[in-house]
């Protein structure tokens, strides 16, 4: 017996309640543009500056304890992770410390770094500190230049890739359901005031490709479906195209939130936020494939028949209003 979480057929109006999903979905995105303006994101080590501090230890590296020891200093945002190399020794156990800047200071004071390294060596006495490396803020700052261009350069390519593989309708469907999933994820990481950092960047570029891979999939059955029902209006080979494509919408995206759930909970403090990132992406990124770009490219309209020349009209639109 096959395990199903949708019907093998379905037969749902997906566009008898576009108004409210697109309502919804402009009512979430103007807070979440509003939260940024007002308080901002929370950004982490990588975007605010700080220092870094690398150690080598013959016990293994126990996190929790290395934590527990920095805490009572109050240094803010503090970031510890193992280091895995196959070439370390088995007695060679890295980890790498890193402490965000203190208010009005480029990085953390020498007299700070005492602080943690006698901390440090109180609960392990036999470590060592192999480097310690500050990030100033204008690294900083190109640092946040450049995560925003990486963002814009992929949507861009996404724009040219879907125009040249389908019609302009269908790249701005696709576009738009991108920038539906990017200012919905950086609206709830300002609204909670998460800590904003690289890996959520690279969660971000990851939601991208997710939400476009989905998105296609749907789209590539549309186009196969213009051909196939050359009567049919718009909207109704729309909703025939999601429906045969729900079953596997749904179990990419269970199947792929039960990975990361897992992750959440046993993955530690340190991919938390990435793995945050990439739940809310996979949830907004399968409800846009399904209500944003289908109803974008509803509202635009496509070409009928345009993958062969014919004796009719091959330039005729097929607008159907909702």
């Amino acid at each position: 017996m096959r395990l199903r979480l949708v019907p093998k057929e379905t037969n749902f109006d997906f566009f008898s309640g576009w108004k409210i999903w697109l309502g919804l979905s402009a009512l979430m995105m103007v807070l979440g543009f509003a939260s940024f303006m007002y308080q901002g994101l929370n950004f982490g080590i990588d975007f605010r500056g700080g220092t870094t501090i690398r150690t080598e230890s013959p016990q293994v590296v126990d996190v929790s304890v290395y934590r527990g020891a920095i805490e009572p200093l109050g240094l803010g945002d503090v970031t510890i992770t193992e280091v895995f190399d196959p070439t370390f020794d088995e007695d060679e156990n890295v980890a790498m410390i890193r402490i965000q800047a203190q208010a009005d200071t480029e990085s953390v004071s020498a007299d700070m770094v005492r602080d943690v390294q006698a901390a440090l060596k109180a609960v392990a006495p036999d470590i060592k500190f192999i480097s310690v490396e500050s990030v100033g803020p204008k690294v900083s700052g190109e640092l946040i230049q450049t995560a925003v261009l990486a963002v814009a350069l992929a949507i861009g390519a996404v724009l040219i890739y879907i125009w040249l593989r389908f019609e302009w309708q269908f790249a701005l469907g696709a576009v738009a359901a991108l920038v539906h999933d990017v200012v919905l994820t950086i609206g709830v990481f300002s609204e909670l005031q998460i800590r904003f950092d690289l890996a959520i960047i690279a969660a971000l570029l990851t939601i991208v490709g997710y939400s476009l891979n989905d998105t296609v999939v749907v789209f590539d059955r549309v186009r196969e479906n213009l051909r196939k029902y050359k009567k049919k209006e718009l909207k109704e080979v729309l909703n025939i195209s999601i429906n045969e494509t729900l079953s596997r919408t749904v179990m990419t995206s269970v199947t792929t939130l039960l990975a990361l759930i897992s992750l959440y909970v046993l993955g530690g403090d340190v991919i938390r936020g990435f793995v945050f990132a990439m739940i809310w992406g996979v949830i907004v990124g399968t409800y846009s494939s399904v209500f944003v770009a289908s109803t974008i490219l509803l509202k635009l309209g496509v070409k009928r028949d345009w993958s062969k020349p014919s004796n009719t009209s091959g330039n005729q639109f097929a607008n159907i209003d909702a």
